[in-house]
């Protein structure tokens, strides 16, 4: 048995538009300035406190930053509903998703930095959530990089984290996964540059999602 463990933000839904405005609008309401974009994509993946603490430039997170983050979750759902701003597939991942799903011998999950209502939210509105066998979230474990949220997710499929893939598109997810002592498979269309996910330690690079099909094919037969 075979388990696949997929980030969610960067890698299955282009949210990045969505996270920065919603960022963007809990720095204006603490009377702080806006982070930039790129900024913004940098700490996509980390759990929320944590990636609002490295856009403070603050190594823990105080008082302060528990109260944005809570105020970030508290409007999240306000922001998404205006509907400018939505959380859509990357081309090509519906199908990818159901392939490997109706596959023998393979679990699928989500290992993401998303709250669990946020992760539920993605996989109801894409037919993701009865595909999803096993799946942690920042709720459930600390941060990425720390293993956790791997080593949870094998634990839970009977999986062997050397039978495991992370797929993801942060140097997190690489970090994570060889944390962990699973395979690393970074994913091009997201929001790290594809030496940053070498240098973190992915074991192969796809640049579109029927790459995914052709690497498990061809290496984890």
């Amino acid at each position: 048995m075979k388990l696949v463990l997929f980030d969610c933000d960067g890698t299955l839904v282009d949210s990045a538009g969505l996270i920065h405005e919603v960022m963007g609008r809990t720095f204006d309401a603490f009377e702080l300035p806006r982070p930039q974009a790129e900024a913004t994509r940098a700490v996509i993946g980390l759990t929320l406190d944590i990636a609002i603490a490295r856009l403070m430039e603050q190594s823990r997170v105080d008082g302060r930053i528990t109260a944005m983050t809570a105020h970030y979750k508290t409007i999240f759902t306000s922001v998404r509903s205006e509907g400018h701003l939505q959380e859509a597939l990357f081309p090509g991942i519906a199908d990818m998703v159901q392939s490997l799903a109706g596959r023998d011998g393979l679990l699928i999950g989500a290992v993401t930095g998303k709250s669990r209502r946020g992760l539920s939210h993605i996989a109801e509105a894409h037919g993701f959530d009865k595909l999803f066998f096993v799946s942690r979230t920042a709720d459930d474990c600390p941060s990425k990089p720390h293993p956790a949220m791997v080593v949870e997710c094998c634990a839970e499929a009977g999986v062997d984290p050397k039978n495991t893939i992370v797929i993801g598109d942060a140097i997190y997810d690489m970090q994570m996964a060889k944390a962990a002592g699973a395979g690393a498979l970074g994913v091009s269309w997201g929001y790290a540059s594809v030496p940053a996910l070498i240098e973190a330690g992915a074991d192969h690079i796809a640049h579109v999602p029927a790459d995914i099909i052709e690497w498990m094919e061809a290496s984890h037969a």
